[in-house]
C-alpha cells in the first residue's frame, strides 16, 4: 500500500544565545557576513523591531516554551534549579498532541538539565552545565558524550576560553567536532530519521554565539581583511563611576573590563567570525530539507533569545535593555503558497520573544490554550508598547519602548533613560535631561508605575516613582572567572 504523507506545515524553529539583529545583515550592520539570514528574510516576514522582554537565557526560555511573560510564569530574574510550571502546556507538548513528532537538538536551560519538556526526544548540548548534577549515571550532555566516543574525552573546553566572558581563540579540535557543526549534523540526522507519516516539530538551539568564542580557523581568516568597527560608547557611559549600580556590577567583572584595543577588536571578530559560521550550517540543514522535499510545506523560524553587548557602551554582558542585548532578529518564513503571512515584508509592529508560541500554534492551526498572554503575529494585531522587566530590588531594571522612544528605569539612584531609537538606534545620547522631551519621559514614567509587580512598589511614593537609595560600588572578587570551565577528567 502507497505511504500516506502527511500534508499539514513543518516547524523548524532555529534559535541562538547572545546574537542581537543589530549584527546580522538584515539589521543593518556593516562588516557581519549573514547570506542566508538575508535570504530566509527575503523568503518571508522580518520583524524589524523585536524584542526579549526579560533578555537573559533562562526567562527567556521559559517564554518561549509557554508563551507567558516572565512575571506570569514567576521568572524575571535568571533563577537556577527552577523547573518550568507544571500546570501549562508546553510548546512542544502542544504540537505533540496535535500528531506532530517533536524533536529537539541543543540547548534547553532548564531544570533538571534532562526535562524534555514535551519533545518526543532531545540530544542535549549545554556548555558543560553540571551544576545540577540530577543524573544518576553521569553529568555529561550528548555532545560531551560524542567527543568521548570520539577520543577527546575531557578536552571540550581545553582551549581555555570562558563561558562567560570574550577571551578569544580558534578552535582547538577537529572542524567536525565543534558544538555548531555538530548540532546541525544531529538536525540534519532528525530530519532524516521523521516518520513521512506525520509532521515534523524541529527545535535547533544553537548555544553559539554565547561564549566561549572558540570560532573555526576558516571564519577568522573570513575577516582577516575586514574592517571590525569597534564599539561605540554613549555620552552617557564615558565615566564608569556615574553608570547606574546595575550597570557597574554588570560589566566590572568582564576580563575584557578595561581591555586594550586590539583585546577588543579581536572579541569582535572572533564573535563576527562565529555568526557567519552558524549562518552557513543553517544553509546545510536548509539544504536537506530541500533534498527531503519538505522545503516548501516547513515554517521556518529564525531567532535568539536575547542579544549581547559586545562591548557596547563599554559592556560585556547580557540583560541591560540597550538595543545589542535586548534587540533579537526574528525572521519567519510561510509553507509556499499559504496567505496568511508574507514573503519578502518587512513588519515594524513591536513584536517579543515569547509571540512565537501563539504564532506557531495560529500558523499549524492549533488551538491556542488560554494561559498564553503573548502575541499571535498572524495577522494584524499589534501591540502599543513593550514593557521589558529583568531583575528585583536592587539588581533591577526596567524598559518601555514606545513609538520611536525607549525608556530605561534603573531603581537604585532613581536613574531614567531616554534614548530616539529612531534618530540614535545606538543609543549614543541620553535625552532624560533634555526639557524638550519631559512630556514624553513622564508619560513613559507612568507606563513603569502601571506595570509594577510585587516589590517593585517600594520604589513608588505619593504616586510618584522615587527608586531605592543610591548604592556606593564596591569591585567584586572575580576569583571564579565567570564561570570558567578545567579539563573533565570523564
Amino acid at each position: 500500500m502507497p505511504i500516506t504523507v502527511s500534508d499539514r506545515p513543518n516547524v523548524l524553529l532555529i534559535c541562538t544565545d547572545h546574537w542581537s539583529d543589530l549584527f546580522t545583515r538584515p539589521g543593518g550592520h556593516p562588516a557581519v557576513m549573514t547570506p542566508t539570514l538575508d535570504q530566509l528574510a527575503r523568503s518571508g516576514v522580518r520583524f524589524s523591531r523585536a524584542y526579549s522582554a526579560c533578555p537573559s537565557c533562562i526567562p527567556a526560555r521559559k517564554t518561549l516554551m509557554t508563551g507567558m511573560k516572565a512575571r506570569t510564569h514567576g521568572d524575571r530574574v535568571y533563577r537556577d534549579g527552577v523547573p518550568l510550571p507544571d500546570d501549562v502546556p508546553t510548546l512542544p507538548q502542544l504540537f505533540g498532541e496535535a500528531g506532530y513528532q517533536t524533536f529537539a537538538v541543543g540547548k534547553l536551560h532548564v531544570y533538571p538539565q534532562r526535562d524534555r519538556i514535551g519533545f518526543h526526544e532531545v540530544v542535549l548540548e549545554e556548555q558543560g552545565r553540571h551544576q545540577h548534577r540530577d543524573i544518576p549515571d553521569g553529568v555529561a550532555d550528548d555532545w560531551e558524550l560524542y567527543l568521548q566516543e570520539q577520543g577527546h574525552a575531557g578536552e571540550e573546553y581545553a582551549s581555555g576560553m570562558c563561558h562567560n566572558d570574550w577571551l578569544a581563540r580558534t578552535w582547538h579540535l577537529p572542524e567536525r567536532h565543534h558544538p555548531v557543526n555538530w548540532a546541525a549534523r544531529e538536525m540534519c540526522k532528525a530530519i532524516r530519521r521523521r516518520d513521512p507519516r506525520k509532521p515534523g516539530f524541529w527545535y535547533l538551539s544553537f548555544s553559539a554565539p554565547h561564549p566561549p568564542l572558540t570560532p573555526l580557523r576558516a571564519y577568522m581568516d573570513l575577516y582577516r581583511d575586514v574592517e571590525i568597527d569597534m564599539p561605540v560608547v554613549g555620552n552617557w557611559a564615558r565615566d564608569f563611576e556615574a553608570l547606574p549600580h546595575y550597570l557597574k556590577s554588570r560589566a566590572y567583572p568582564s576580563a575584557l573590563h578595561g581591555a586594550t584595543e586590539g583585546e577588543v577588536r579581536l572579541a569582535r571578530q572572533a564573535f563576527y567570525a562565529t555568526l557567519t559560521h552558524l549562518d552557513h550550517q543553517i544553509r546545510m540543514v536548509l539544504g536537506t530539507l530541500r533534498e527531503a522535499g519538505l522545503m516548501d510545506n516547513t515554517i521556518i523560524v529564525f531567532t535568539s533569545d536575547h542579544g549581547h553587548m559586545v562591548g557596547e557602551h563599554g559592556m560585556w554582558c547580557m540583560t541591560p535593555f540597550y538595543e545589542a542585548s535586548a534587540k533579537i532578529p526574528l525572521i519567519i518564513v510561510p509553507p509556499k503558497g499559504s496567505d496568511r503571512m508574507g514573503v519578502a515584508v518587512e513588519d515594524d509592529r513591536f513584536a517579543e520573544f515569547g509571540d512565537i508560541m501563539p504564532t506557531l500554534l495560529d500558523l499549524a492551526d492549533i488551538p491556542i490554550p488560554d494561559h498564553v498572554d503573548q502575541l499571535s503575529l498572524v495577522g494584524d494585531k499589534r501591540r502599543d508598547y513593550i514593557h521589558g522587566e529583568h531583575g528585583e530590588g536592587a539588581l533591577a531594571q526596567r524598559m518601555i519602548r514606545r513609538g520611536r522612544f525607549k525608556m530605561i528605569y534603573y531603581p537604585p539612584g532613581n536613574i531614567l533613560q531616554l534614548f530616539d531609537i529612531e534618530a540614535d538606534p545606538r543609543e549614543t545620547c541620553d535625552l532624560a535631561g533634555d526639557p524638550t522631551y519631559a512630556d514624553e519621559l513622564e508619560s513613559l514614567k507612568e507606563l513603569v508605575i502601571e506595570n509594577l509587580l510585587d516589590t517593585d512598589f517600594q520604589w513608588l511614593k505619593d504616586g510618584e516613582l522615587v527608586g531605592l537609595p543610591d548604592i556606593p560600588f564596591k569591585p567584586p572578587s572575580t576569583r571564579h572567572f565567570m564561570g570558567q570551565r578545567g579539563f573533565r577528567f570523564v
